[in-house]
């Protein structure tokens, strides 16, 4: 969008609301297609005069109708624009698409690029907790909701629907009913890689909003101990909604700065460390993200994803499972923080990892790490660096 506007401006930097204004005539006439174009303007020109700009009304009007009169062309450039500068003309950051460059050739990356500017699929999850796939699929139906099946190799038959088209979702009976949960099916692999057990002492180290929680509670059957740590304290209200609201009974929600709390004097059989990343792999669900995050960033990230397995490592019993995701397609945040974990906890050993990418697995993107720790290392911590 800005690039069209200093195509017609000579580059010359507008204020900030006539840039605004600008974006939102271009971005109607161009991808939004029911939307006729001299609607666009008329109703941009409006807007203008209503919020006091009413001198530069024809200026925008000129814009606007200049691209009308040249829409096949500007099409063309458009289309041009997505190989010649994929960054721009998909509408992300240079460094971000220089990153990817290096690992997906140029078809790959568009794909990507692409992905990420198409509106996110809905699923939900079944809450066996509550009810069975047959009952909620016949409620559905009364509903209004339509939806369809979705399989995939890291969770069972009739557990994850995408849900096609639907009334309000709040509003359901089923969803206030607790009978489902919104949850992409690239969540659920770090579960299932978990493995819980019921009658087994869990920790979620970073559990809101709760739905990787409420997954292993659904896996226990509600029988055993799941302490579900948040360190945001305004994401604890939401957190504690959705245990409530899905019949989890077996969770324990606690806001803490780190996971070795004397009051809670237990170490756990499984652990999983959902660490916070830069999200990459769900930029698709958080538009405004790939113009916040900043390489710097991930390496700050990275700091936080060490600290976090490092705090989990010695409160975990030994034989137990400590499994580490993120929602991240950077390397530097997946694959070498487990390296790096590794090489300064021998008591620790890789069992098993997997990456889902959105153009290979049709889901968020997500990488999920699982870790044992060796028999006979109750407490082991990090090794000094000598």
């Amino acid at each position: 969008l800005d690039w069209l506007i200093a195509r017609k401006t000579g580059g010359r930097t507008q204020k900030a609301t006539l840039q605004i204004l600008l974006r939102l005539g271009l971005y109607q006439m161009f991808w939004l297609d029911r939307i006729p174009a001299h609607a666009a303007v008329h109703e941009t020109v409006e807007l203008a005069k209503q919020l006091g700009f009413g001198p530069q009304a024809g200026f925008i009007n000129a814009v606007l109708r200049g691209y009308d009169r040249e829409r096949d062309q500007t099409r063309k450039w458009l289309d041009d624009l997505k190989t010649s500068q994929p960054a721009l003309g998909y509408s992300h950051p240079d460094w971000l698409c220089e990153r990817w460059q290096k690992r997906w050739d140029p078809d790959r990356l568009r794909q990507l690029l692409d992905w990420n500017n198409t509106p996110s699929r809905t699923f939900a999850r079944v809450n066996t907790l509550r009810t069975d796939a047959g009952r909620l699929l016949a409620q559905w139906r009364d509903e209004g909701v339509e939806y369809d099946f979705f399989r995939r190799d890291w969770f069972e038959d009739n557990l994850i629907f995408e849900l096609k088209s639907h009334p309000p979702l709040a509003a359901l009976p089923g969803f206030q009913q607790g009978l489902f949960y919104l949850q992409d099916p690239s969540t659920l692999l770090a579960v299932r890689a978990l493995d819980p057990q019921p009658e087994e002492t869990l920790l979620d180290l970073c559990a809101a909003p709760g739905g990787k929680t409420t997954y292993i509670a659904q896996l226990m059957q509600n029988r055993g101990r799941v302490v579900a740590l948040e360190r945001q304290y305004d994401r604890l209200p939401l957190l504690r909604q959705n245990c409530e609201r899905l019949g989890v009974i077996c969770a324990e929600v606690v806001h803490s700065d780190g996971p070795v709390f004397p009051e809670l004097n237990v170490h756990f059989d499984r652990i999983l460390v959902d660490a916070p990343c830069s999200n990459t792999g769900v930029m698709r669900r958080r538009v405004d993200l790939r113009w916040r995050i900043r390489p710097e960033e991930i390496e700050r990230l990275r700091a936080v994803q060490r600290q976090l397995l490092n705090e989990a490592a010695p409160i975990l019993k030994p034989k137990g499972v400590l499994v580490y995701s993120t929602c991240s397609l950077e390397p530097e945040e997946n694959g070498e923080v487990v390296k790096e974990f590794l090489a300064a906890h021998s008591d620790f050993k890789l069992e098993s990892e997997r990456e889902l990418l959105p153009l290979a697995d049709g889901v968020d993107g997500a990488y999920v790490a699982r870790l044992v720790k060796r028999s006979g290392q109750a407490l082991a911590g990090p090794r000094e660096k000598k």
